[in-house]
């Protein structure tokens, strides 16, 4: 009789990048899934973990969605045509999504910021963070009230065992 097949790897979430830096420039109000339309060689290059988000955004424009500026650099062993390393991706959305990120796109100061890259059932995905840029106050502040989360953290440590 044969084993039944386990869901673990079914629902397995393999994190790729991380976009460590956008939660201090920006206030995420709302996160997306999005998939990521990539060629081969671009497959190969994500899961050795060669990419980087510095300058990357996600734009929808007339009816579509993009992503810009994420650096996948080019994969080592590949035999074709090199492929752009910042070109632009296209995103896989719903028609609901990309009209409710579209709407939200078009406020003053909202942007779609790329939040991390992984692998989801073997496809790849990148969770967009719809946000608003901070101001350097808000940013301290920010850095002010985990510092304070931190401490108070610290002096609690081990009071609490059983």
């Amino acid at each position: 009789m044969a084993k039944p097949k386990s869901d673990d790897k079914d629902t397995e979430r393999i994190l790729i990048g991380e976009n460590r830096k956008a939660r201090h420039h920006y206030t995420i109000l709302e996160v997306v899934e999005a998939g990521l339309q990539l060629k081969g060689p671009e497959v190969k290059s994500l899961r050795a973990r060669q990419l980087s988000f510095e300058g990357a955004f996600a734009r929808v424009d007339g009816g579509e969605a993009f992503l810009h500026n994420l650096h996948i650099a080019p994969y080592s062993h590949n035999s074709l045509e090199p492929l752009p390393p910042t070109r632009t991706r296209k995103l896989l959305l719903r028609k609901r999504q990309l009209k409710k990120l579209e709407a939200a796109q078009e406020q003053k100061g909202m942007t779609l910021i790329p939040l991390e890259v992984y692998f989801l059932r073997g496809w790849a995905k990148v969770a967009l963070g719809l946000g608003k840029g901070k101001k350097g106050p808000d940013k301290r502040d920010d850095l002010r009230r985990k510092d304070a989360a931190r401490e108070l953290g610290r002096s609690f440590k081990g009071r609490f065992k059983a």
